[in-house]
């Protein structure tokens, strides 16, 4: 098959699914091997670039969707309706955090980090397919954990996990806080040894 009509191809799989497509779902559809169907979006990728679109292709985990170019979006946003998009709270907001950062996490974990019930938090979340049940634990009570789902790194703009922001060491005292200071100091110490690198 001739290479530009497969690049239309998976063009509008992409297109018509709305949803992440696996490499392994467009090798099977194109009966081609999954390395040439990688090659081909790569290549795919540079057009777009190249032809100045107003959509890209993105890669998330072993997947493909295609979005709007990010710097369109104060004119995408003035056109779609602003109800559509998840109006996260801040509690809603540190519980995703939480659970993109801890994988598998337990209701009761995450309530035990934070101090409060995150019922409301973790329902709305799974409302907005932000995350998602990663099934029981072997635990006492069997409980749910929950982890951050593809559409989470979609919207977030990750390939994957790993390209989540590192976070800060802390130190715990011996009231089982977080020594606030400690973080400040080892930041303002990171600061001076890279503008000494500078000089």
């Amino acid at each position: 098959m001739d290479r530009e009509k497969i690049k239309g191809i998976i063009e509008a799989i992409l297109f018509a699914s709305g949803k992440i497509v696996t490499l392994e779902e467009l090798s099977i559809s194109l009966e081609i091997d999954k390395k040439e169907v990688a090659n081909i979006i790569e290549d795919m990728k540079e057009d777009l670039k190249k032809a100045n679109r107003g959509i890209e292709i993105i890669t998330v985990n072993n997947g493909y969707t295609l979005a709007s170019k990010k710097e369109y979006h104060e004119y995408i946003y003035q056109i779609i309706d602003k109800r559509a998009k998840p109006n996260l709270s801040q509690a809603a907001l540190e519980v995703l955090a939480i659970i993109a950062y801890n994988p598998k996490i337990t209701r009761a974990e995450i309530e035990n980090i934070r101090g409060v019930s995150s019922d409301a938090s973790i329902y709305r979340l799974l409302e907005h397919n932000l995350i998602e049940e990663a099934g029981k634990l072997d635990l006492p009570g069997k409980p749910m954990s929950y982890k951050v789902t593809e559409e989470f790194l979609k919207k977030f703009g990750l390939n994957t996990l790993e390209e989540l922001p590192e976070l800060p060491k802390y130190k715990v005292d011996e009231n089982q806080q977080i020594v606030i200071d400690d973080i400040v100091i080892e930041n303002d110490k990171e600061k001076e040894e890279g503008e000494n690198n500078i000089d």
